[in-house]
């Protein structure tokens, strides 16, 4: 264990630097003989004599820059940076228990448009305390501050205290799993939107090729972030820690976490084989269109012959003619012009008739 690591229970007293501010808004719910407690303060250290005295104690504080001053938030509470560094390893999630103290890191999805973002939610749990770190573009916690004090009293005071903190573990995993579970609803308006540009013939391939990779990307992404959760949620069901219960009943409700998850990305899932639907459908719709145009340059081509011929057959005739070999006269021009009108008649059927044989022209309806 780390040197900075402290005994179960309290916060290491020695810590009283506080001159060290942060910019990030922090939040504090403490329960104390039955009575509830709430604070709010820039600072970390603001909370230590609350939650020294505290029966359960709840910390959330939003981290500018987990690689920053992410140890500057967790060492005043008394966690150790083994911990936090081992949890770091993992960008996308992870689980690990040091006996005296845990931590857990769950993704936390945000969204933008098709711009899908995994973020890191730290949890670290000791003994009366569990805290949660996360960054200022994921302030999915407001609501649970709002009624932290309800939350707090609601928790059995004749539970034990690992049963305790398993409670409050599972509610603020809830939260972050119902933020999570918001933004699928959100690709599914997108979804909705780019069906609605589909059906418009006249909407450019340019514009709607890319659009549809970027929703298949976005739903890539957010399934990668659920079956990081699911991952967790197992190792946290069966790793069985010191400090969360080995209560059944309290432990079945993880169970149902990892449910509710999973029907998320059988969600996420159906949604991405639509999507796959849906290039196939804009395939065939451009295989279709390259389909008519093909048959429109065959058809120009088609009567482009039955005029050339039409043209070409009278003006040999004409050019032959028109030698003096032949010494033409102003007597021979009635026969000379029915020549040529009847030539010109009988290549065009002739063209015509050899165009319609092969097939270049289309077909009367019947």
């Amino acid at each position: 264990m780390a040197e900075n690591a402290a005994s179960p229970g309290n916060v290491p007293a020695t810590v009283t630097d506080t001159t060290v501010s942060y910019e990030e808004k922090g939040f504090c719910a403490v329960l104390t003989a039955g009575e509830t407690k709430k604070k709010d303060s820039k600072n970390v250290t603001d909370f230590i004599d609350l939650v020294n005295t505290a029966q359960i104690a709840w910390i959330d504080f939003l981290v500018d820059d987990f690689d920053k001053s992410l140890f500057a938030v967790t060492t005043p509470l008394g966690f150790s940076d083994l911990l936090v560094r081992n949890l770091l390893k993992d960008p996308t999630g992870g689980y690990e228990d040091l006996q005296n103290e845990m931590g857990i890191l769950l993704p936390a999805i945000s969204l933008d448009g098709f711009e899908v973002t995994i973020n890191p939610l730290l949890i670290l749990i000791r003994d009366r305390l569990l805290v949660t770190l996360h960054t200022t573009e994921v302030k999915r916690f407001f609501r649970v501050r709002r009624y932290a004090e309800t939350l707090l009293r609601k928790i059995p005071q004749k539970k034990l205290q690992t049963d305790k903190m398993t409670l409050l573990l599972i509610r603020i995993i809830e939260e972050n799993n119902s933020k999570n579970f918001d933004y699928l609803r959100g690709i599914e308006e997108q979804g909705d939107r780019l069906s609605k540009e589909l059906a418009d013939p006249k909407t450019s391939r340019m514009i709607v090729g890319p659009k549809i990779y970027e929703m298949k990307h976005a739903l890539i992404i957010y399934l990668g972030g659920l079956w990081s959760t699911v991952d967790t949620l197992n190792a946290i069901r069966y790793g069985d820690a010191d400090l969360l219960t080995d209560d059944a009943k309290i432990l079945n409700r993880l169970n149902a976490l990892i449910g509710e998850v999973n029907s998320q990305i059988g969600l996420s899932e159906h949604l991405s084989e639509v999507l796959a639907s849906g290039l196939e459908v804009l395939q065939s719709i451009y295989n279709n269109q390259l389909q008519v145009l093909n048959n429109r340059l065959a058809l120009l081509v088609a009567y482009l012959t039955i005029i050339g011929t039409a043209l070409l057959v009278p003006n040999t005739i004409a050019t032959v003619a028109g030698n003096t070999a032949f010494n033409l006269t102003p007597g021979d021009a009635p026969w000379f012009l029915w020549t040529i009108i009847l030539s010109t008649v009988f290549a065009t059927l002739l063209s015509w008739y050899a165009v319609k044989k092969l097939g270049l022209l289309p077909k009367s309806p019947e």
